[in-house]
């Protein structure tokens, strides 16, 4: 009889997560509005996941010299993540649509074979009502998973659910 072949998951793969200074966008001087986004990330128990990492890509500000446009993290022991970044404004959408002023998330986390991808918005912006993306979300509580919180003047907090009740909208890219 064969031996049995080792139970192996993907990743996570820390040596891409080692520069704590990725998770700090404004870290090359870039100027504009500084905002720290946070939050949590939860499995569904609602226990935290202590070894997911975190990825933001914005469109705006575009990146330059000063300002990559993408950041990495790890959570810690609590599932806590943080970034610090520039706040974006609206950017363009397909036709004429303006999309509301967001960031594209990834997440990459043990036993999560395909990154999962999902974006944060910043509660309480008027061009959310319009957004493409946020307007083909029909369930108002659901819609409620991708807005981001303002909890002190210019840092947001955003939860990530990967399952469960009140589990966060990802995107099928």
């Amino acid at each position: 009889m064969p031996a049995a072949t080792a139970n192996q998951t993907i990743g996570p793969y820390w040596h891409l997560i080692e520069h704590a200074e990725w998770a700090d966008l404004t870290r090359f001087g870039a100027q504009g509005e500084v905002i720290t986004v946070g939050g949590q990330v939860l499995d569904g128990d609602a226990a935290p996941v202590a070894d997911a990492a975190i990825e933001i890509w914005q469109a705006d500000p575009p990146a330059d010299a000063t300002f990559p446009g993408f950041g990495r993290t790890r959570c810690d022991a609590e599932g806590r993540f943080r970034f610090r970044t520039l706040k974006p404004g609206p950017v363009a959408g397909r036709g004429n649509a303006w999309q509301a002023p967001h960031l594209a998330l990834v997440l990459h986390a043990r036993g999560v074979l395909k990154p999962l991808f999902s974006r944060l918005y910043f509660a309480g912006d008027r061009r959310n009502e319009s957004d493409p993306l946020l307007s083909a979300i029909t369930d108002p509580a659901r819609r409620e998973t991708l807005l981001a919180r303002e909890t002190a003047p210019a840092h947001w907090h955003l939860d990530i659910r990967l399952q469960g009740e009140d589990e966060t909208v990802f995107l099928a890219l």
